[in-house]
């Protein structure tokens, strides 16, 4: 592959080294929720911000940790993924947000995603569509411990992925509404639980990649709620879902330390 930083040592597009990144990586999608993030670690640094990607390396108990940003959707994030994987990153958590889908699904709740339906573009650039998009066991355990540990409403389950924010919310708008309608009610009638646009390409980029890869959100509201007349109150402040995957890098820095790793 060309060199396209010319022999810095940086990697292109997330301007970090390998010294820059811990092992462990929180990757929430917007750039300005990763200093929020980070206050959550001992002695962060920001190390880098290029483009959409900006990043702070501290540490939880003693091991480095850092938060990098990905942007919207899985073309970003996915190149956010290589390029920590390309600095010795091995374990990440997605934290973002989400549309809950079904309706026991409320403004407020966390998903925890177990899988992810693969209706976007750039999963199908690195696996045949048959390949499902699961999330790793250890850090989804360690996701749902957290959660019940902090007593946070959640759910586990599948997420729909997809790369139109609006062909979600005015497919009615769209000239291929017809099919968006129609894999939308699929989607419910096999009991989806959230919609999101990342963790599809995540999940598949990092089983290339032989990374540990999961998912949490906060669910911000249900249109299902709404289209059915309950009630569906929003919900923005993502403090949730990022203690709890902090706490889950907790517990997989704990258990690492018990096999000796």
């Amino acid at each position: 592959m060309v060199d396209y930083t010319e022999g810095a040592g940086i990697q292109y597009h997330i301007g970090t080294k390998k010294e820059d990144v811990g092992k462990y990586v929180i990757l929430p999608g917007d750039p300005k929720r990763c200093q929020k993030i980070a206050q959550y670690f001992d002695a962060p640094v920001l190390v880098a911000d290029s483009r959409e990607f900006v990043t702070y390396t501290g540490t939880l108990d003693g091991v480095r940790v850092s938060v990098t940003s990905t942007g919207i959707g899985g073309a970003s994030a996915s190149i956010a993924l290589e390029e920590l994987c390309n600095c010795g990153a091995d374990t990440f958590i997605r934290v973002g947000t989400c549309g809950g889908m079904q309706t026991e699904v409320c403004g407020g709740d966390l998903v925890i995603a177990t899988g992810a339906i693969r209706m976007e573009g750039t999963s199908k650039e690195y696996a045949p569509i048959e390949y499902p998009a699961i999330s790793d066991l250890e850090v989804t355990n360690a996701l749902v411990s957290a959660a019940k540990k902090g007593g946070i409403s959640y759910h586990t389950g599948v997420v729909q992925c997809k790369d139109s924010f609006y062909g979600q919310h005015q497919p009615e708008k769209h000239p291929v509404g017809y099919e968006l309608l129609e894999k939308w009610n699929a989607w419910l009638r096999m009991g989806c639980m959230a919609s999101e646009m990342e963790s599809a390409a995540l999940f598949i980029v990092g089983a290339y990649r032989r990374v540990k890869v999961g998912s949490v959100f906060l669910v911000v509201a249900n249109q299902e709620r709404e289209k059915q007349g309950l009630p569906n109150k929003q919900v923005h402040d993502t403090d949730s879902a990022i203690k709890v995957a902090v706490q889950a890098i907790r517990e997989l820095i704990w258990e690492e330390k018990q096999k000796g790793v």
